[in-house]
């Protein structure tokens, strides 16, 4: 029983969770004027900084699902060696968290317990989870200031997906958070 009810509640955390883009920008710039892009350097960045989160293959993903939102976006790569008007850069940060979760259980109603049953149980345990957040920053390269902002956070599954999975996921948050791009 009670490990049917941590198996419904790591359930319901998934189902529950609502993705909900983060953005923030300059509203004194003009994003019409910006055409080109290129990557600031290191154009992946990691929180925290841990072998287990850091790969070639997360980063090869994330930056082939940029340039190809940027495109759809009417933003085009500048040229090898020169600078686009936008330099971009990604976060990918884990945090782990924790969740208490309390359960009541009442006792039978019975002749034993008189009308109001008996005494009742609460077991009280915590989770422990990871949430993970994209955040794609933008930053003109004229002066290098930040222009634009978004992220996204999800909670991480426990088990590790395939690699098409992961490229999924992160085809699919990175479409999310530049969903927002440019601003209206």
């Amino acid at each position: 029983m009670k490990r049917l009810a941590l198996i419904g509640l790591a359930v319901l955390l998934t189902a529950c969770q609502t993705t909900q883009v983060e953005r923030d920008f300059d509203p004194s710039r003009d994003f019409s004027s910006y055409r080109q892009w290129s990557w600031r350097e290191p154009a992946v960045r990691y929180q925290p900084d841990d072998p287990r989160l850091k790969s070639d293959l997360t980063e090869q993903r994330i930056r082939d699902a940029v340039s190809q939102q940027l495109d759809q976006r009417g933003l085009r790569p500048a040229p090898t060696g020169s600078e686009g008007d936008l330099e971009v850069q990604t976060w990918m940060i884990v945090d782990d968290r924790e969740q208490q979760v309390t359960t009541h259980y009442n006792s039978m109603i019975g002749p034993w317990y008189g009308y109001w049953g008996g005494p009742g149980i609460v077991e009280s345990r915590t989770l422990d989870y990871q949430v993970g957040t994209l955040q794609i920053d933008l930053y003109d390269s004229r002066d290098g200031k930040l222009v634009w902002r978004g992220s996204t956070s999800r909670i991480l599954p426990a088990d590790q997906p395939g690699p098409r999975a992961r490229a999924e996921a992160i085809n699919q948050t990175v479409a999310e958070v530049l969903s927002q791009y440019p601003p209206k």
